[in-house]
């Protein structure tokens, strides 16, 4: 985050009501004990998006998919190779393959528009803190559309050598990732502290050539690492 105090976040909606209500939702932040979060801009359209986060510098953007123009996957996959923050995704059941797309694009997390004031906090700050989000629905979504779509492997295609380079502790990492595991899941369930989490967690993202952890759930599934949940699972 910018300061470690405030996250800054960018919306990204065409339609002018749905902006109004996240900034409404997004200025409770100071009232619930948790991180202050501030809005610092908003675009009705990818390009619009694009512009602000270039300007605007915020952690996260919280992007629509369907927009005029450049739309939010386009939009996402250029916030996410030029470095600009992380971007929280916003769909509805409908956007499976849109959802699979800016899952490829580097999307941190995904929520549906229709989730709670206090659900979309706690994503907006745990996306900042770089922990991936994907709402229960929208994992059943994605896992609907996997199953109709080629294995795409964004690090290369030949899954058994690329897991051959990881070494037994990154492996770990990986399968829990793949579980959709916190970084205090993580912690846990390795017996390392949260920051080391983070750490590893990092270093398996840039080894892999991933942008987010998303991606790394995705690449662990078509590796086939995400059976039967890894010992210390939390919630399995």
């Amino acid at each position: 985050m910018s300061d470690g105090a405030t996250v800054r976040v960018l919306l990204a909606d065409d339609h002018t009501a749905v902006r109004a209500g996240l900034r409404a939702v997004l200025g409770t932040a100071g009232t619930d004990g948790g991180t202050a979060v501030e809005v610092v801009g908003e675009a009705a359209d990818g390009a619009t998006a694009l512009a602000q986060a270039r300007v605007l510098r915020p952690d996260v953007v919280v992007m629509d998919l369907r927009m005029p123009g450049t739309d939010g996957v386009a939009a996402t996959a250029t916030v996410v190779a030029e470095g600009l923050a992380e971007v929280l995704v916003l769909t509805t059941f409908d956007d499976d393959e849109l959802v699979l797309a800016a899952l490829r694009a580097g999307a941190a997390g995904f929520l549906l528009k229709t989730a709670d004031a206090p659900t979309l906090l706690d994503a907006v700050r745990r996306v900042a803190a770089g922990e991936g989000v994907v709402a229960p629905e929208v994992t059943r979504t994605l896992l609907a559309a996997l199953d109709r779509a080629p294995a795409a492997a964004p690090a290369g295609p030949d899954l058994s050598a690329l897991v051959g380079r990881l070494t037994d502790r990154e492996v770990d990492v990986l399968r829990h990732l793949g579980h959709g595991r916190s970084n205090a899941d993580l912690a846990t369930a390795l017996g390392i502290s949260p920051l080391t989490a983070k750490t590893h967690v990092s270093r398996l993202l840039g080894k892999l050539g991933l942008t987010s952890r998303t991606q790394a759930a995705l690449l662990a599934r078509d590796a086939g690492l995400t059976g039967p949940p890894p010992p210390g699972t939390l919630g399995a």
